[in-house]
């Protein structure tokens, strides 16, 4: 009963913290952090054990499946290279630059225990940065930030976790690690794309036999982020990239016609369930925060002396990390730019500040849950049987930079985020409207609705067809009214008859919406917005 208490507790806390983060001037992830400190406190006195690999396999397959499946496709792909630049290449640099200087500081620290942390501190957060945005980040500059945070989770754990094997044994092969890396990520990138189009065409062979209903459909995709993580990890490849993955394949299948219930219900379902996981990863964060410092300070004889100690070690660590980043983000800017211009093609980010973009760039390169997961899973041992080196000291310093990568971009990002255009609204409603008009016009050619003009007026027509189109409503709703109980049959009739023919209609639009994502001619985000309206559209009809 006392976990199911705790259960209900976090979760209450969870939205408590939600609601009120409308009145606090605190993002929503400091705030939650801050409240699980507090209930960790002797006059609470909240405790969870965070099992590292249960949280790692209970909250990050379905977060980042959600994703993956959500980040528009054809974003991803044109911002590629900086993804990839930032996700694999900055990676490898923090772990080399910060894991020498973390070694100058900590010198009683092996070498590959400091690349360690260096690599468990690679791995940045995009949720927390949305949620300081607070929806006034650019989508373009959102959508990198996400690509990457999907891709260096699987790069900075991966090479975590060969960091401290070569620490447990004593022996490492950088061209052994890098061969092995690169199998462990196409590897897991291969088993989620695999599991995921198994379970489309296993939706398909059901809908094609009449099995839609909704609920076993959504909870097969609720299971395919544990099971993409599971058997890939299982096969000793990256769980992470899988689940990535699964989800960037599943949201092209998910498209699949007769379809329409599952998708509402589907995306309920994953938002409510991204708003709850993203709340319990910040609360179960501060709920540790006590503990990690107990046990930190209660292996010093002078704890206050250890603790300043300590707090000067984030402090430099996290100062190395930012302008680590800030350099190599503003030199890809720079080589970028210089590259485009000799090619004559107009830059990303033409007429903006190059120093605003890479210093949002660079608070954006927030850390969190996996961070936290990550380092909690260092051994207690090692394989001669010592201690590991200062477990506890690295722990601490792990979550000292995740709160203060926290604090900076609270303050930072509100600075930098006005110095910025914002989307352009207009643009992207213009272009809404053009895909609409584009399937509702292949609705219309389907019911054969093409009239003749005749010499009227382009104005004329338009007036004609809007008093005929109101004319009609009103006469109908007055029809029903007075209809005589010998013509209800016939009204019901007619009333079928006009449903079905506007389930077909609405059928021709989602196809020629298919066909235009299929020929590469609209991005997932334009899609799934008017995807939506179809749905709730026929929803209603049914």
């Amino acid at each position: 009963m006392q976990l199911l208490y705790t259960v209900l507790i976090l979760l209450l806390v969870v939205g408590a913290t939600r609601f009120s983060a409308q009145f606090i001037p605190l993002p929503p992830p400091i705030l939650q952090i801050l409240v699980g400190a507090l209930l960790a406190a002797p006059a609470f006195g909240l405790h969870v054990r965070l099992d590292p690999e249960l949280f790692m396999l209970l909250f990050i397959p379905p977060l980042l499946f959600v994703d993956g499946w959500r980040i528009p496709k054809g974003q991803f792909s044109k911002l590629r290279t900086p993804i990839l630049m930032l996700a694999f290449a900055l990676v490898f640099v923090t772990i080399l630059v910060v894991g020498f200087f973390i070694h100058r500081l900590l010198p009683t620290v092996p070498l590959a225990a400091c690349f360690a942390l260096a690599a468990v501190l690679s791995p940045t957060d995009a949720v927390a940065v949305t949620a300081i945005a607070r929806d006034r980040l650019q989508s373009t500059l959102n959508n990198l930030l996400q690509g990457e945070a999907l891709m260096n989770d699987a790069s900075g754990l991966v090479a975590f976790k060969f960091a401290v094997a070569a620490t447990l044994t004593g022996v490492f092969s950088l061209s052994d690690a890098a061969i092995r890396f690169v199998i462990v990520a196409i590897g897991g990138f291969a088993v989620g794309m695999a599991l995921s189009y198994f379970l489309g065409r296993l939706r398909a062979w059901m809908i094609g036999r009449g099995w839609e209903e909704p609920g076993p459909h959504v909870l097969l995709m609720l299971l395919l982020p544990f099971y993409s993580y599971v058997v890939a990890e299982h096969f000793g490849l990256s769980g992470i990239l899988s689940a990535v993955a699964a989800g960037m394949m599943q949201s092209r299948l998910d498209l699949l016609p007769r379809q329409t219930t599952t998708r509402l219900l589907n995306r309920s379902v994953w938002t409510l369930l991204e708003f709850t996981f993203n709340g319990l990863i910040f609360l179960l964060l501060g709920l540790q925060l006590p503990d990690i410092l107990s046990v930190a300070l209660s292996q010093h004889d002078e704890p206050w002396r250890f603790a300043l100690q300590a707090l000067g070690y984030v402090f430099a660590i996290y100062a190395v990390m930012l302008l680590l980043r800030f350099a190599f983000v503003y030199i890809y800017w720079w080589i970028s730019g210089s590259l485009r211009r000799i090619r004559r093609k107009p830059t990303r980010f033409m007429g903006q500040s190059r120093v605003a973009l890479t210093l949002l760039l660079t608070l954006g390169g927030v850390r969190g849950a996996v961070t936290l997961a990550g380092v909690l899973s260092l051994p207690l041992l090692l394989e001669s049987g010592s201690v590991f080196p200062q477990r506890d000291l690295l722990i601490l310093i792990a979550a000292g930079v995740i709160l203060l990568s926290l604090a900076t971009a609270s303050i930072g990002l509100p600075l930098i985020l006005p110095r910025l255009p914002r989307d352009n609204l207009a643009l992207r409603e213009t272009e809404l409207n053009q895909y609409r008009a584009d399937v509702l016009e292949a609705a219309i050619r389907s019911l054969g609705a093409g009239e003749e003009k005749g010499d009227a007026t382009q104005d004329a027509i338009i007036h004609a067809e809007v008093k005929a189109r109101l004319m009609s409503e009103y006469r109908d709703l007055l029809e029903r009214a007075r209809v005589p109980d010998n013509l209800r049959e016939r009204s019901r009739q007619v009333s079928e008859l006009e449903s079905r023919m506007r389930l077909q209609a609405l059928r021709v639009q989602r196809l020629e919406l298919y066909r235009l994502r299929k020929g590469g001619e609209i991005d997932d985000d334009l899609l799934m917005d008017i995807l939506r309206d179809l749905d709730i559209a026929e929803a209603r009809l049914r």
